[in-house]
């Protein structure tokens, strides 16, 4: 075997129908929830622990007691959102972007891999898709698919 060769890593997630990422929507949504605002919580922490740190002149006792705290209620608050992170990627669901409470559950239509887009701000989450090829902001409507969605297995 040549030591300069490596051997692609295969993954195989499991594909969701519409009927079951609409009925698995509010759970979702929960997840989701909870991936965002532990984001949101780390972000602030360790933002607070930046600004106490990066403050001018000699640190006090209360300062360093501060500064640490924050860093350590930022560090158990990213726990906390890997953690809820993992959750919804064990199910094969991608979250892009922990901030816009978005998140990518996959499918197969037409032989392909594709994506029912889950909006959490949305009234109707589950209301666009795309298929893996698209560009990332592409939302197609799911009416014109829903009844099609089939379950099965893809090797990415």
């Amino acid at each position: 075997m040549n030591q300069n060769s490596y051997k692609k890593r295969q993954k195989t997630i499991l594909l969701w129908t519409f009927p079951q990422a609409r009925a698995a929507a509010t759970y979702l949504g929960s997840v989701l929830r909870s991936i965002r605002e532990t984001w949101l919580e780390a972000a602030r922490k360790e933002i607070y622990s930046e600004r106490l740190a990066a403050k001018p002149g000699r640190s006090d006792r209360k300062r360093i007691l501060d500064e640490q705290q924050a860093s350590t209620e930022a560090r158990l608050a990213y726990e906390r959102y890997q953690e809820a992170r993992e959750e919804l990627e064990g199910l094969g669901i991608a979250c892009l972007d922990p901030n816009q409470g978005m998140a990518w559950i996959p499918f197969n239509h037409e032989n392909q891999l594709a994506w029912f887009v889950f909006d959490l701000f949305d009234s109707e989450p589950i209301r666009f898709w795309r298929f893996q090829t698209d560009p990332l902001e592409t939302r197609r409507p799911v009416a014109e698919i829903a009844t099609n969605a089939h379950l099965a297995s893809w090797t990415v």
